[in-house]
């Protein structure tokens, strides 16, 4: 359950002539703050719909559809929202760590499908990468965002394979994925090799995000991905260019895929995925109302065995041990946390404090994605991603 997708038009442009923006070229822009002009922002699509006409029906999450590996691992147009998220931790030669995300998400925007023209705009690819570097003390990220077509930009069905213009991510018959990044001031070239089976979240696939049974998503996660492959990291003030850096390491990739995700009184949500050391895979996430408390919570986790336990809403808290505010946007986030799950109590501590990501280029949400280590009673015990969605601004469900 990440980044919730967002798109609202220009507001100095009527929304009636929303044609206008989603033009996009035949493939994206690049991350570009000066583009104000191109005002977009994820809302659930449901700005974009009456845009183009009457609203559309978008494909249902229910429990008889279970997800069936490896064809769900593509794209699933009929369904409003889809996203494949990887995020990891990386070593240098030197031993230095590293954190890295890319992410790639599909919108469906409405667009009336009778529309033969090759320019109708009913399907974005956004896409978003960073890596977490010590060395220079903040998050480093870029942002793309264009619209399906012409070869350049695309979501396939049946497996993997997502580009948008030169970034992408590929999986094999194998189940290897190939991810492909030159970003702005820095490039992921990444191979994640599957170690174990598919954690195929919720009941068969069917994950809950809230009360109501509609509020949820098609979710599974491969976690214990081991990673190979080189970055190129950005300059250090005053330095010079160190080329491509070979590391290894271990990731989570997460692919989900839903109609109607949140409850209306939902502002936001705390994720974790974590690769522990003995080979388990912990996912936690708590949604939460204005207030704090939670609307919904989960987890699971899967021992080296194989084994998952699954656990309630009322078993699952996320309690913040210290904050961070971010000098760019005044956002407070609980970069330190204390997780449990039933009996188990986890502790999360950041690689670094500022792992903020300002994506209002493209997705609307300002967000903290960032690599933390993981211990219980003082002893390590993994390498993890936290998302902290909604303390910049709540979040749109796609229902208000």
């Amino acid at each position: 359950m990440r980044a919730l997708l967002r798109l609202r038009l220009s507001a100095d442009e009527p929304e009636g002539d929303a044609r206008v923006r989603i033009v996009l070229a035949a493939g994206g822009f690049r991350h570009a703050p000066r583009r104000r002009v191109i005002s977009l922002f994820i809302t659930g699509m449901l700005a974009v719909s009456a845009a183009f006409g009457a609203p559309t029906e978008f494909a249902a999450v229910t429990k008889d559809h279970p997800i069936v590996l490896p064809m769900d691992s593509g794209a699933h147009a009929d369904f409003r929202t889809e996203w494949w998220y990887a995020t990891g931790w990386l070593t240098t030669p030197d031993n230095r760590p590293l954190g890295f995300q890319i992410t790639f998400f599909r919108s469906a925007t409405g667009h009336d499908a009778a529309d033969p023209s090759a320019f109708a705009p009913s399907q974005l690819i956004i896409a978003h990468a960073a890596l977490s570097d010590p060395s220079l003390g903040h998050l480093v990220h870029d942002q793309r965002i264009g619209r399906q077509g012409f070869g350049l930009v695309y979501a396939k069905p049946a497996n993997t394979d997502v580009k948008l213009d030169a970034w992408k991510i590929v999986r094999a018959a194998d189940g290897q994925y190939d991810v492909n990044v030159d970003a702005e001031g820095f490039a992921l070239h990444l191979t994640l090799t599957p170690t174990q089976a598919p954690l195929v979240q919720g009941e068969r696939g069917y994950s809950r995000k809230g009360p109501r049974p509609e509020e949820a998503s098609y979710y599974y996660s491969e976690p214990q991905l081991r990673v190979s492959g080189s970055v190129i990291r950005p300059v250090v003030k005053g330095g010079s260019s160190q080329g491509d850096t070979a590391v290894n390491g271990v990731a989570w990739l997460d692919h989900e895929w839903s109609s109607t995700l949140l409850d209306t009184n939902a502002v936001g949500w705390d994720w974790l995925g974590a690769n522990l050391s003995d080979g388990s895979a912990l996912m936690a996430f708590k949604v939460r109302s204005r207030d704090g408390h939670a609307i919904w919570a989960h987890a699971a986790l899967r021992d080296r065995g194989g084994r998952v336990t699954t656990f309630a809403p009322n078993e699952v808290d996320f309690t913040p041990r210290r904050t961070w505010r971010s000098p760019r946007t005044n956002t407070s986030y609980p970069v330190a946390m204390t997780v449990k799950t039933g009996s188990l109590t986890w502790q999360l501590d950041p690689l670094m404090d500022d792992q903020e990501l300002d994506s209002r280029q493209s997705t609307g949400a300002v967000y903290w994605e960032g690599a933390v280590r993981v211990s219980r009673d003082g002893a390590d015990v993994g390498r993890a991603y936290l998302e902290l969605t909604g303390y910049a601004n709540a979040l749109r469900t796609g229902k208000d």
